[in-house]
């Protein structure tokens, strides 16, 4: 398989999760700036979408967006235990965090990124992420991860989107919970080792 990513971006998630896994894997940089590969083959003839992640499969197929693509090499090894069984209720909640991550969380960071955005409309969604993560710090009280004990594939999702709170304002430090959270998974080898290949850690 092959994980087209862009180093820090939400391709960190299946990252983390493809390491979890053991899964072998050749990670491809695909520049969200230039979109172009190393050896400058146009990303988009790969990804018309234009983003990372993508995931193209051993037999070619290619797979999209963050969420469905974790679940997918998740459920490659089941006996992992990093998602739950389809049909099962952990399975949708993990579903239902999934999307919060994504719709609450990640979407709201990006105007944060567009240099093209004026402060003031910053600053309503710096607001917006403030409230978010004081229900997240709530929801993560006596849980070492989301869904409870466990590791499981929203918890690769958090880290990566939490990771951009501090270099676009938004002040989460006092939320203890949130930030226990995010200590315990920066401790992780799987985390470390992705972070270390995608040259955000030393």
């Amino acid at each position: 398989m092959k994980l087209y990513y862009s180093p820090g971006a939400c391709s960190l998630s299946p990252h983390i999760v493809l390491r979890e896994l053991g899964l072998p894997f050749e990670p491809v940089l695909a520049s969200t700036k230039t979109h172009k590969l190393v050896d400058g083959t146009d990303y988009y003839t790969i990804n018309p979408k234009g983003y990372v992640p993508l995931l193209e499969l051993d037999d070619g197929q290619r797979l999209s967006e963050g969420p469905a693509i974790v679940q997918y090499l998740a459920d490659k090894e089941p006996a992992k235990g990093l998602v739950a069984t389809a049909g099962t209720m952990a399975r949708y909640r993990q579903i239902e965090w999934l999307n919060f991550i994504s719709t609450e969380l990640h979407k709201s960071f990006s105007p944060l990124f567009n240099p093209a955005m004026p402060e003031e409309g910053k600053a309503v969604y710096r607001k917006r992420l403030r409230v978010r993560y004081e229900y997240l710090d709530q929801q993560l009280e006596g849980k070492s991860f989301v869904m409870g004990d466990a590791f499981s594939v929203p918890d690769a999702y958090l880290f990566t989107v939490t990771n951009w709170a501090k270099p676009v304002g938004v002040d989460i430090t006092d939320l203890q919970n949130v930030q226990a959270f995010m200590t315990r998974m920066a401790a992780r080898p799987a985390v470390q080792a992705a972070m270390k290949a995608e040259g955000l850690l030393k």
